[in-house]
């Protein structure tokens, strides 16, 4: 197939991009927030509230129906807002290509959209410049590319220009060297291009991992699926006793109006709807004190499930390692040395760096380059008068992969040197076959040690200057080793994170040697080995599973091999972490229960699908996020705790009364103000509750493990059963022996169950006795905003009138604040029994 040098007309291309599409990818939908407010408002809880809004509508009483309008409203609003998120993944893959491309149209060069590229184009690119388009190299430089974005490998790969008649190769893949096919997405370092457009849009490699983002349904995460059953269980229980009140109140009593009250009451009463809300606060605060952490939290409900990871995956170039190049040793048969930091350069290898240097671009985008140059630099190498660039270069071709610049030196000789692949570099010199056997040995080596290894030559030349560099007459220089360096903290976080049980495993794309080396050198286990991509795409998925029971290292992963991965530990049981900064890491860090994008190095692909985002790009900011977890997870243990316990006492005082044809203690309006403003204040005091000290020297908690179990239920129903007892005795012996009027009866015992709720909330939240640790500023902050609402309450006549209560005596006051200290403190007698005697009593409820 010619190329057309001309390049497509303008009507052609227009034609093209009616039929094809434009060169983006396609964002896909999401949730609105016409859904999200349909969903919310499908909930029992806001159903019972707009029922009993609407009986006391009914029975003339709007103020009461008002206000349970107004808690309604402001329930839902609290959902919504927490519901409603942005997906931006697909949005930042249209935003990566090169915004403006040239390409020739009616035989002229142009500039047009990135997006208005159609197959057929010719691409004109050059030196840092980003690919808008699949397509295939049909003239131009042996190119260095950069695909680390699309295969987390961090070396450059080189493309050769296709002869006229070379097809694009439909089964190629990103990462292979000395091919004619180039990838949307990825980075010239080196070299000049004309490409012919072949893929675009959702048809390029891009786009094909936007497609693959676009199919991964988001799940629950285990928090929000433990919390969704328990309150569906509750919201069952409940709506069937309302059905069973509402029947024997109006059977009983002829009341039917005021048996669907009654009936609606207690289902209020029972359902615990503040779970929600206390997720909402739990998660948002935790997002905050993540982001003075320089952790950005993008879905908040994954910061308590990365306290509960058990494998985290981590991606070696830009994760654990610095996403750079550095020379770490250079070699020459005089001598070697290992370049340590602040370290000068020994003279044996002084020559040798000074013509690598030279056979570097003057301004580098190639990190090789980059890293000859520095180091050069700092060794003053370079004369000032080499600086205006060499007098001649030739590039990478297919015949030698290697890069010569010929210099005029300050002496007024002439310097060609040369740098490139060893193999070029010991043809170009003629070595014999012994001393290339002898050299590839030492190239070996270095890669053991996951070094990326070039050769150096140089020649001196007079005149004529030779037009092949293979005519010339080199002496070979030596050669450098390069690493991509490791991240300082990398092997402290890692040591952190198998104290705390977490299996560390490393995917990559990188060379299975490097990859073993630098999993070695972080602390990751490599006694089983490694596993290719190539061997994962054949294994059956059982016995994958399997395999990853023992491996830790991965090398050659392509992106669907990746995915597949995380699907192996998930099916596995394990609940995954995955760590990225790629656009191939993409749909891995969406499949992964807990994805964690870099901030700083990472793509926009890669911090858009993750639900972590590390403005630091520090690694051990993950195992600060597992420790704010696992605290999380403790504390939100102890708020359900308290709110299941407090809804025994509410439900209780809603059911007993009737039951003992006593007037009811309780009315909605009681109920709203107890679980929208007093219960969901009280979990700030359980989210301030400090890390316990041995949380990092603890196994994660079993796959499964309940956050609401056995164990929290009978402690609940104890906690609540004594808030019962205290408060209905108390109501019952003020009406039937004291013969106090209802309103002063209710106001007494609405205050006793208020006064019982808050120390419940200090003692169940209490990890110790101290209750003026200095933390407890929030509870004794919230004792007083409540103190001020019941003030309100008790002292505004029409408010006073809506609750049905009035203010007790002093008397009668006091020993209201009593019961309540009575019915919610009796549990802190338990700070009174040594440990070692409380465990066998805990052991024994689990």
């Amino acid at each position: 197939m010619a190329m057309n040098a001309e390049g497509l007309t303008s009507e052609e291309a227009g034609r093209r991009l009616l039929d094809l599409g434009p060169n983006e990818v396609d964002p896909g939908r999401g949730r609105s927030v016409i859904t999200i407010i349909f969903e919310t408002l499908k909930e029992p809880m806001f159903l019972l509230l707009v029922a009993a809004a609407a009986i006391y509508a009914f029975m003339g009483d709007l103020g009461e129906g008002l206000f349970l309008l107004g808690g309604a409203g402001a329930a839902i609003g609290l959902v919504i807002f927490q519901e409603a998120r942005s997906e931006q993944a697909l949005k930042a893959l249209r935003q990566l290509a090169q915004p403006q491309s040239r390409v020739l149209r009616d035989g002229a060069e142009r500039r047009v959209p990135a997006r208005e590229i159609v197959p057929g184009d010719i691409v004109l690119a050059g030196e840092g410049e980003r690919l808008p388009t699949d397509g295939l190299l049909v003239a131009g430089d042996v190119l260095s590319i950069d695909e680390s974005v699309l295969t987390g490998e961090s070396a450059t790969v080189a493309k050769t220009p296709a002869r006229d008649t070379s097809p694009f190769d439909e089964k190629a893949k990103p990462g292979s060297a000395s091919g004619h096919n180039v990838f949307a997405g990825t980075l010239i370092v080196r070299g000049q291009a004309v490409i012919r457009a072949t893929r675009t849009g959702p048809q390029s490699e891009l786009g094909r991992i936007g497609r693959s983002l676009a199919e991964i349904e988001q799940e629950s995460t285990p928090l929000q699926q433990s919390t969704g059953r328990l309150v569906g269980y509750l919201g069952l229980v409940a709506l069937a006793f309302c059905g069973l009140i509402a029947a024997a109140y109006g059977l009983l009593r002829g009341d039917w109006p005021g048996g669907a009250l009654a009936g609606i009451t207690f289902a209020i009463a029972l359902i615990p709807e503040e779970f929600p809300m206390v997720l909402a606060i739990f998660l948002a605060l935790g997002a905050w004190r993540l982001a003075t952490h320089k952790v950005l939290v993008r879905r908040s409900a994954v910061i308590e499930t990365l306290g509960g990871a058990t494998v985290l995956c981590v991606d070696k170039t830009g994760t654990l390692t610095e996403n750079r190049m550095q020379v770490a040793r250079l070699w020459t048969p005089e001598g070697e040395q290992v370049i340590a930091p602040d370290a000068g350069v020994s003279d044996p290898v002084r020559d040798l760096l000074r013509v690598a240097a030279l056979a570097s671009a003057v301004r580098p985008v190639d990190p090789m380059d980059r890293a000859v140059r520095a180091l050069s630099e700092a060794a003053t190498l370079m004369p000032p008068a080499l600086a205006a660039g060499p007098e001649r270069a030739w590039p990478l071709t297919p015949s030698l992969l290697a890069v010569t610049q010929l210099w005029q030196m300050p002496d007024g000789a002439r310097l060609a040197a040369a740098k490139g692949a060893p193999e070029a570099i010991f043809r170009l010199c003629r070595l014999s076959p012994e001393q290339t056997a002898y050299l590839a040995g030492i190239v070996g080596s270095y890669a053991g040690l996951g070094l990326r290894v070039l050769g150096v030559a140089s020649a001196r030349l007079g005149e004529p200057v030779f037009d092949d560099p293979l005519a010339g007459d080199f002496r070979f220089s030596g050669l450098i080793g390069f690493i991509d360096p490791l991240r300082s903290e990398v092997p402290q976080a890692l040591q952190e994170a198998r104290c705390a049980g977490i299996k560390v495993v490393m995917i990559t794309g990188d060379h299975p040697v490097t990859a073993m080396a630098i999993a070695s050198a972080a602390g990751i286990d490599t006694a089983a080995g490694f596993l290719a991509g190539s061997e994962i795409e054949q294994l059956p998925f059982d016995v994958l599973c399997e395999k990853l029971k023992s491996v830790h290292v991965f090398a050659r992963i392509a992106p669907e091999q990746k995915f597949r991965i995380v699907q192996a530990l998930r099916q596995d049981g394990e609940i995954v972490a995955m760590t990225g900064d790629g656009v191939n890491d993409a749909p891995a860090l969406e499949a992964a229960h807990i994805g964690v994008a870099m901030g700083q190095r990472g793509t926009d692909v890669a911090r858009e699908a993750a639900d972590l985002v590390l403005l630091n790009d520090s690694f051990a900011s993950i195992v600060g996020a597992v420790r704010l977890g696992r605290r999380i997870f403790a504390n939100l243990r102890r708020a359900i705790t308290y709110i299941t316990a407090i809804h025994v006492p509410i439900a209780g005082l809603a059911l007993l009364p009737l039951l003992f044809g006593l007037p009811p203690l309780l009315f909605p309006m009681h109920i709203v103000l107890l679980e929208l403003v007093i219960d969901p204040t009280c979990t700030l005091v359980f989210e301030a509750e400090p890390s316990d000290r041995r949380a990092m020297q603890r196994p994660p908690r079993r796959s499964g493990e309940l956050l609401f179990g056995r164990r929290e239920l009978v402690l609940a129903v104890l906690q609540g059963a004594g808030i019962l007892a205290v408060v209905f005795g108390l109501y019952w012996s003020l009406l039937t022996i004291a013969g106090a009027a209802e309103p002063a009866a209710r106001g007494a015992a609405f205050i006793a169950l208020v006064v019982g709720n808050l120390v419940l909330a200090l003692t169940d939240s209490a990890s110790s006795g101290r209750i003026f640790a200095p933390h407890r500023r929030v509870f004794w902050g919230i004792v007083a905003g409540v103190v001020l609402v019941l003030a309100l309450v008790f002292t505004i006549e029409p408010v006073s009138a809506v609750f049905a209560v009035a203010l007790p005596g002093p008397a009668l006051l006091a020993l209201a604040i009593a019961a309540g200290l009575i019915g919610g403190g009796w549990t802190a007698l338990r700070f009174l029994v040594p440990r070692s005697l409380s465990e066998p009593l805990e052991g024994a409820i689990r």
